[in-house]
């Protein structure tokens, strides 16, 4: 039965129940849709194992799920997932809970395609972590991600019964990456494609570094779980998870020591995927045959990549993405789609909150039933869809969605803020300059979080910062309290003036929405006695005085020239850092202050600098020394952030 019969029987069987009544029944008694379960998917979905030999001879396995309603004649687009992450359940006779990005897919009803992507569990041949892109192949053993996709939908639409010969491809995190391969000199049938929360470039921003810095926790964790696999395709082998041996990281992370430490105490020099991380230090050859999205030129699907504004992982990787195509693929069809989400966040959770911080509404339904499923109903089944912007983002601080023409909204104008001396900001630059100055201590690094937690806090990106701005290796600047409401969009850039005694150090910078000391939603009086927290609305008391984190990057100071050619600070002697931080749409509501954190460790965030220009993968114990840290402010060259803002 196809959808339309479905529709004509539902509206039927109302008709029926309404015989004799005055009146139709009304709309919000129709039936409900049916639940979305294994065993729905098993009753209308047939499933079948392929293993798809590539150019090159190479097969990779692929499980199949077909609507059994073909053999009535119905025909249906093609919607794929590629994942180094396995397919499972394995079998023919195994189903899972869902088909598709969401349930709506599953009840809608396409031909579901997973692959395990060459080398992973049941597939053929070798994985290379984000494998590199080969523009030119010269024969049929020069393979990529972009060709595997492309011989795989060839042979799918030539050998799946019932498809409508259109594909859409999809994938978050690490099939976001294989998702936006595909679309490079992609396969005609290939009409949608949504990278979402998409690995683009991991040492620029994405997982393993920012700016320089190691990403410490996050990829110690992975690689705990994420082994090579052995020389023959195999299912997944149970593992028992690391024991930490304590639930604190901070302690964990501050006693392994230097980098070098974790190969010998704890993957045994058996883990080549941590070690190509660890050693590739640089944005080398290595990382850069690796960087995909330069590959993103006249691209032909319509594309709407996503992410989260509080993505822990990888959340630069989307604005990279989308920034090249409007530079060299100006005609295609695509839209960034952006909201208030952690990893992954929008496609499994409501999306009301992250961490203490509400948004007064279910975004991340609303993003599946809004804008995503009519997305690909759009292009893969030629249902209206309306007008798409460009950019479609949730307004943090304001909490509402917000639809744009360009990215960064074409209002938008560059706001400064300069640092100035008695931890003020301010809009101008002041005359007199000076500079404060900090020591950081490899020994006692700063805290990402005020929590005894291991690994990363998923929604560490709206942590309340009070607890570091209390620390005297954190440098404060705030401006007064806003008189109206200040709106920041677009990329941060930072421009700072700096000095240290040693020859290498870190300066991170964080961009905080300080929350009025009396927040307004609750204004005890004087008498009043303490409220009961379980009858207000969750952590409405904390609130008072909250230090929100709104963005933060590090920058390992020794790349402030190049990424690819570190130079030593010449000790004592003020030096230029400028970097980029991830963009943000959020709003300084009136009587909040902005503010600006800067320290030089974020740990186990990212791994320690020892403050020596040195290779810190190879760094001893000893390495490790204090340095004093001065960040100048004022006169005609002082440290400033600059914001995209508009009123």
């Amino acid at each position: 039965m196809n959808r339309t019969q479905l529709t004509s029987l539902l509206l039927f069987n109302i008709m029926l129940a309404g015989a004799g009544a005055d009146q139709a029944p009304s709309p919000e008694k129709a039936p409900a849709p049916p639940e979305v379960n294994m065993k729905y998917v098993r009753e209308n979905y047939s499933k079948y194992e392929y293993k798809i030999a590539m150019r090159d001879g190479v097969k990779l396995f692929t499980a199949v799920y077909i609507p059994k309603d073909v053999m009535e004649g119905n025909r249906y687009p093609i919607l794929m997932v590629r994942t180094p992450y396995n397919v499972a359940p394995y079998g023919e006779d195994q189903f899972p809970e869902i088909l598709g990005p969401s349930p709506l897919f599953t009840r809608e009803k396409f031909i579901f395609v997973y692959q395990d992507v060459r080398g992973r569990y049941m597939s053929e041949g070798d994985f290379t972590i984000v494998r590199p892109q080969k523009p030119i192949k010269k024969s049929e053993k020069d393979t990529d991600e972009s060709s595997d996709a492309y011989d795989s939908i060839d042979w799918l639409i030539k050998n799946v019964p019932g498809n409508t010969g259109k594909v859409g491809i999809w994938g978050i995190s690490q099939p976001g990456f294989f998702a936006t391969a595909s679309m490079i000199d992609s396969h005609p049938a290939l009409v949608a494609v949504s990278p979402q929360a998409p690995v683009t470039d991991y040492y620029l921003g994405d997982d393993v570094y920012h700016n320089g810095a190691f990403m410490l926790a996050a990829r110690f964790n992975m690689y705990q779980g994420f082994r090579p696999r052995g020389d023959d395709p195999t299912p997944p082998v149970p593992r028992l998870p690391f024991d930490y041996g304590t639930p604190d990281g901070y302690d964990f992370y501050l006693s392994l020591g230097p980098l070098v430490n974790a190969d010998e105490r704890y993957f045994k020099n058996m883990q080549p995927y941590w070690s190509m991380n660890v050693k590739n230090s640089t944005y080398n050859d290595f990382w850069q045959a690796r960087s995909v999205w330069k590959y993103l030129k006249n691209v032909k699907p319509a594309v709407m990549i996503v992410g989260g504004w509080y993505d822990q992982e990888d959340p630069q990787g989307l604005f990279r993405q989308f920034y090249q195509l409007k530079k060299e693929s100006p005609e295609t069809a695509d839209m960034l789609v952006v909201g208030p989400w952690v990893h992954g966040g929008f496609s499994r959770e409501d999306g009301d909150r992250v961490g203490n911080v509400s948004f007064g509404s279910k975004t991340a339904i609303y993003y599946r039933e809004k804008i995503e499923f009519p997305f690909f109903m759009h292009y893969l089944k030629g249902q209206e869809g309306g007008k798409r912007p460009k950019a479609w983002v949730f307004e943090t601080g304001v909490n509402q969605w917000r639809q744009f023409d360009e990215w960064p909204p074409k209002q938008a104008k560059k706001t400064g803020l300069f640092l100035d001396g008695n931890g003020k900001i301010g809009m101008q630059a002041t005359a007199a300059a000076g500079f404060d100055e900090y020591i950081s201590d490899p020994a006692k690094p700063v805290p990402y979080i005020g929590h005894i937690l291991m690994g990363v806090r998923y929604d560490f990106m709206t942590e309340d910062q009070r607890f570091a701005a209390s620390r005297t290796d954190v440098l404060v600047y705030k401006t007064e309290p806003l008189d109206h409401d200040v709106t920041v969009s677009g990329p941060i850039q930072v421009d700072l003036k700096v000095s240290t005694s040693g020859t290498d150090s870190d300066f991170d910078v964080k961009l905080v929405d300080v929350f009025p000391a009396k927040y307004p939603d609750y204004d005890a009086k004087p008498d009043d006695p303490p409220p009961n927290p379980r009858l207000l609305p969750a952590n409405l008391i904390q609130l008072g005085g909250y230090q929100e984190l709104i963005r933060g990057e590090p920058f390992r100071g020794k790349y402030r020239q190049s990424l690819t050619h570190p130079v030593p600070f010449e000790p004592g002697k003020p030096d230029r850092i400028t970097f980029q931080m991830p963009d943000v749409l959020h709003t300084f509501r009136a009587g909040h202050r902005i503010m600006v954190q800067i320290q030089s460790s974020w740990f186990p965030l990212t791994d320690r600098n020892p403050q020596k220009f040195l290779d810190i993968t190879t760094a001893h114990s000893t390495d490790f020394v204090k340095a004093t840290e001065r960040i100048y402010w004022g006169g005609a060259d002082g440290s400033k952030v600059e914001l995209l803002t508009f009123e």
